[in-house]
């Protein structure tokens, strides 16, 4: 390519590449079948395909050229009236005269063509035409240096596993390497990009969800915000909880930007509290966008319904997506864009529980959690977590829960039971500068919503909730 960067068309894609991959080099696109190496390479042929610099896309022994074409014209970015003048397909399975013959035709149509892309696949099927591992390097040499020599960016598809890096001698002569894995989690599987190799460029490293899709693969990068290196602009009022006697056991309220987490069992309140949250912003001008794995649409109308409030309103937007199926990687950038779109200045998730169980890996849950908290907050958005904790009755705990990383406020929501009545309490475990009245107190949900009422006497078993 006359660019130094070869772009795929997705830009979430281009910035884990730190910009694309090499417009004059070689990478190796590499993974086992069914991971979508195929539509990604398809991916950038179209994309960069023009009649002065073409594609030129080789198939292999691997797969007949026919199937690759007629699969490839299911596809969005799939341009027909750009073949035979943009996008050439060759087979090279003609190659069963051997290495030479491959190299060869590569060369010929190098000298012809003048391409701007080249792409193998599958490049891992040429070994079989080698009569010896020599005869392979001895080739790969030559095709390497070949290649050089021209302003061609080439993409060597293969359907290597992932220890075949440090023994197969193509990924010493790679530019670039990038590494598609699908892993089967449950019912589900997940799958993610890795770019193991970038020579002479930064990268976003780790593991990228994606989906593939009829437009090609949707890259969802890796959230990792590490701590801010410069300080932020953050409001100086307080901003209310939507509930008058609850800001005033806060100390005046919560701070704009701050991150809150409410933890308690099922039917506790939690989800009211958020709503409440949401609605006393909305009275002050501020939107907000409730993201839920919990109540669908029509659940959340009925709620707020109960509650007073307007069923829609238009300074608050639902995002629901269902539990089954969720890529917590899609989910996060969804709520970042969400959140931008709608200029939100308040968001509730809820709820953590239903996040963590989408997730894969425990470390990588808490490190995304943690860089939406930090995204957030340097946006001055302030965020509202519900978590719900086993059992029903007694004093609840948060051992296990990274709250002290991703809350500045925690309140403990709890059931109570004194001879068959039933209530619920509140308390405050934690205010990040700060104060906070440290008593337990009850509160009833009502067409009202929240109403906080007396301290919690010693006449209610467990009164002390706090821990």
């Amino acid at each position: 390519m006359a660019d130094s960067r070869l772009l795929s068309g997705h830009e979430p894609l281009d910035a884990i590449l730190d910009g694309g991959l090499p417009g004059n080099g070689i990478t190796v696109i590499m993974g086992l079948p069914g991971t979508g190496k195929t539509i990604l390479a398809e991916q950038y042929t179209f994309h960069n395909a023009r009649p002065a610099r073409p594609a030129v896309y080789f198939s292999t022994l691997s797969e007949p050229l026919e199937k690759i074409v007629r699969f490839g014209q299911t596809l969005d970015f799939f341009d027909a009236a750009a073949i035979g003048r943009s996008v050439f397909y060759e087979d090279l399975s003609a190659g069963r005269d051997g290495l030479a013959a491959v190299g060869e035709r590569v060369t010929a149509v190098l000298r012809e063509r003048h391409p701007g892309i080249i792409v193998i696949d599958s490049f891992k099927a040429l070994h079989t035409l080698a009569g010896s591992d020599g005869e392979f390097r001895r080739f790969l040499h030559q095709l390497a240096g070949r290649l050089t020599a021209f302003p061609v960016a080439s993409l060597w598809i293969g359907e290597y596993e992932s220890a075949e890096a440090a023994t197969s001698p193509e990924f010493a002569v790679a530019d670039a390497i990038v590494e598609l894995t699908a892993v089967p989690q449950g019912q589900r599987e997940l799958r993610s990009l890795h770019v193991r190799k970038l020579r002479g460029s930064g990268f976003l490293s780790g593991q990228h969800a994606y989906r593939v899709t009829s437009s090609g693969l949707k890259l969802f990068p890796r959230l990792a915000d590490i701590p801010a290196t410069s300080d932020y602009q953050l409001g100086q009022d307080r901003i209310s909880t939507g509930v008058p006697s609850l800001d005033a056991m806060l100390g005046g309220g919560l701070w704009p930007g701050a991150s809150t987490m409410i933890a308690g069992p099922s039917g506790s309140g939690k989800t009211v509290l958020g709503l409440h949250f949401l609605h006393g912003g909305a009275e002050q001008g501020e939107r907000g966008i409730f993201a839920t794995l919990q109540e669908n649409p029509t659940q959340l109308s009925r709620m707020i319904a109960g509650l007073g409030w307007p069923p829609a309103h238009p300074a608050i937007e639902v995002m629901y997506r269902s539990p089954v199926d969720i890529y917590i990687d899609e989910w996060v950038h969804d709520l970042l864009h969400a959140a931008e779109a709608f200029q939100a200045r308040r968001v509730v998730i809820d709820s953590l529980m239903d996040l963590q169980m989408a997730s894969v890996d425990e470390t990588r849950f808490r490190e995304f959690m943690y860089s939406l908290a930090q995204r957030f907050s340097r946006q001055g958005i302030s965020l509202l977590i519900t978590l719900e904790t086993p059992g029903l009755l007694g004093a609840a705990t948060l051992s296990g829960f990274p709250v002290s990383h991703l809350a500045d406020n925690a309140i403990l929501l709890s059931h109570l039971s004194d001879h068959g009545r039933m209530a619920r309490s509140l308390a405050i475990l934690k205010t990040r500068a700060s104060d906070h009245d440290p008593v337990t107190r009850t509160f009833s949900i009502g067409p009202e919503g929240i109403t906080i009422r007396d301290p919690v006497t010693p006449a209610w078993p467990g009164g002390n909730h706090t821990r």
